[in-house]
């Protein structure tokens, strides 16, 4: 039992329209608002070697960047953090706060709580124009597949490439990046976090008749590490919080936002890569 497979229990109980998206969305004025939380602990989601500043700053980057995958700015955070040791309080609300100020964030509340393990969850809200949302549906067969960044840096740390530290332990949200994508008026968006592969049927899973061929050679590759593994983390590594996006030929380039063609949108319903059925795995939590 994965994680996705429980999400189709949720989707039976509160309606699947209220389980496509990065963040739910409600009107706030003649803006829009995007609401967001994640939930984060020691055992599944803090490797060893962090800080309580990184511990912080990453509980709050996981949040901002699916705000900022629906082309939305953040504004507030909640924090509520369960501690096992209270002495790790101030690094990780340090780093929570310094990644909020960067990204234009500010932390207006949250719990403290006792609990067996540092849990801690994040509830983002963002607001956008109306124009400017971008959801995961909306891709159209012929659109480009492209994405921001270099995928599988994050896992390469975890598979032993150290020098990849930063990008597991400080994640950057792509803020500007996805306002920017928003009003270039790309299809559909989201964040990579759990993987290419895994993000791909997930914006298949929504866009009902399309599908999408990606072409491996045409994806970065962390640097410095050997073939085949270079390919294997840059499709399924997860941890990454890179912007995955379908737009038309026509809007391509978008200026100001350094991306790579990947692929494209089709008009079969399959995830393939080099032509061939593209395995459906990444970043999960499962139950045995």
């Amino acid at each position: 039992m994965d994680d996705r497979e429980l999400l189709k229990t949720v989707k039976k109980i509160v309606g699947e329209e209220n389980c496509r998206d990065d963040c739910a969305v409600f009107a706030c004025g003649e803006q829009v608002m995007v609401a967001t939380t994640d939930m984060l602990h020691k055992t599944t989601d803090f490797v060893d070697g962090m800080t309580d500043w990184q511990i912080g700053w990453m509980s709050a980057a996981v949040t901002i960047s699916d705000i900022a995958s629906m082309g939305a700015a953040p504004k507030y955070l909640l924090v509520a953090v369960g501690l096992d040791k209270w002495e790790q309080l101030a690094g990780v609300m340090q780093g929570a706060k310094d990644c909020c100020t960067k990204f234009g964030a500010q932390i207006i509340g949250g719990d403290i709580d006792r609990h067996g393990e540092l849990t801690i969850v994040t509830t983002g809200l963002g607001l956008v124009d109306r124009r400017d949302l971008i959801r995961r549906e909306g891709a159209w067969p012929g659109d480009l597949v492209c994405i921001t960044g270099v995928p599988g840096q994050a896992q390469a740390w975890l598979d032993g490439y150290k020098q990849f530290e930063k990008f597991l332990f400080e994640p950057q949200p792509r803020v500007a990046e996805g306002q920017a994508l928003a009003k270039a008026g790309v299809s559909a968006m989201m964040d990579d976090s759990d993987g290419i592969a895994l993000s791909l049927y997930d914006l298949m899973s929504v866009n009902y008749e399309v599908g999408f061929a990606i072409d491996s050679a045409l994806v970065p590759r962390p640097a410095g590490i050997p073939e085949p593994q270079a390919t294997e983390l840059a499709l399924y590594g997860g941890g990454d919080y890179e912007l995955i996006f379908a737009v038309s030929p026509d809007r391509y380039p978008i200026e100001g936002v350094p991306c790579t063609v990947i692929g494209k949108v089709t008009e079969e319903r399959s995830v393939l890569v080099d032509g061939k059925p593209m395995e459906k795995r990444g970043y999960q939590h499962k139950w045995s």
